[in-house]
């Protein structure tokens, strides 16, 4: 089957014989890394006050960790969400090891949701819904939100959008897509560079280590914040060409060139074989391996809240 969509290096999906390998024979061999389903992950109780207003113009930008890949993102008078999944489980079936880090129900005005991709744990159709502003997202992707009475902005790798006075770019990241049986590499999968007045902050989406780091950091210099995925990467042989392990999410920070480093896409679903809470040890010791800055990185609560700006 010819796919619509590849990535840069142009590379597809594992192949059925992988995937096989991974989730069932290895399984069943006892070859996978056991590890709880459950673990203690830092949580604080959201400053819903300072949240009900963003930030004006030139006052930078404040991003609150929801969990997972999910972020609240404020700035230039606007509240945006990054890939949205605030309910208790993943379709039904994976539950959450920690409570979203504000509730649906306590988020102020959203002017647009942005989804990186369709993955289930990124592309959550009720938490939309409910959330009821316009999506931001790859090509591809108005199918599934027929019906649902969302506007849909779709955008090719490099393109960008305006919303209000901020600008929104779409930008390659190494991963793949799939929703339903037949459709596997019909939507585009990105991250998202979010430039405001005072500040420019990165998301990756979910993405594998690639050489497309270097060149987003390149076409957009002075990036003040890179969210950055440190989870999902157990066993290595199988995730790492479609997630990162926190030394190479590191590395993609020096590609980059980011200012900060604030880490996601842990502690909150159990997807992968390495225990919940072991990403960010790994990442404090490759951050102390390579002498970088402590102010540098932060590994928020769950529901901890940066403010940063250009400078």
């Amino acid at each position: 089957m010819a796919l619509r969509f590849k990535n840069l290096d142009g590379s597809g999906p594992q192949p059925f014989s992988s995937i096989f390998k991974w989730a069932v024979a290895d399984k069943l061999a006892g070859r996978r890394r056991k590890a709880p389903a459950r673990a203690e992950v830092p949580r604080v109780k959201p400053d819903l006050a300072l949240l009900a207003t963003p930030p004006a113009t030139g006052e930078g930008a404040r991003l609150t960790w929801l969990g997972h890949a999910s972020w609240l993102v404020q700035l230039d008078g606007l509240s945006l969400l990054i890939d949205p999944v605030l309910r208790d489980t993943i379709s039904g079936v994976i539950r959450r090891n920690v409570p979203p880090g504000v509730p649906m129900e306590k988020l102020p005005p959203i002017t647009a949701s942005l989804v990186s991709h369709n993955h289930y744990d990124h592309l959550d159709l009720p938490t939309l819904e409910k959330v009821g502003a316009p999506i931001v997202t790859g090509l591809g992707h108005a199918p599934v939100f027929r019906g649902s009475g969302l506007g849909v902005t779709e955008l090719d790798w490099w393109r960008s959008t305006q919303v209000g006075a901020v600008t929104v770019h779409f930008v390659p990241s190494q991963h793949w897509s799939r929703r339903g049986l037949n459709d596997v590499n019909e939507m585009l999968w990105g991250g998202f560079v979010i430039e405001g007045s005072s500040a420019r902050v990165f998301h990756s989406g979910d993405t594998a280590y690639f050489e497309g780091f270097k060149e987003i950091g390149l076409r957009y210099p002075g990036i003040d914040a890179a969210m950055l995925p440190i989870g999902a990467y157990d066993p290595a042989w199988f995730m790492r060409r479609q997630h990162m392990n926190p030394e190479e999410a590191v590395q993609a920070f020096e590609d980059l060139g980011a200012a900060r480093f604030l880490a996601m896409h842990w502690g909150t679903f159990k997807l992968t074989d390495e225990p919940l809470d072991e990403p960010p040890r790994r990442l404090d010791a490759e951050w102390t391996r390579r002498g970088l800055a402590r102010e540098r990185v932060e590994v928020l609560p769950v529901g901890g809240t940066l403010t940063v700006r250009h400078g």
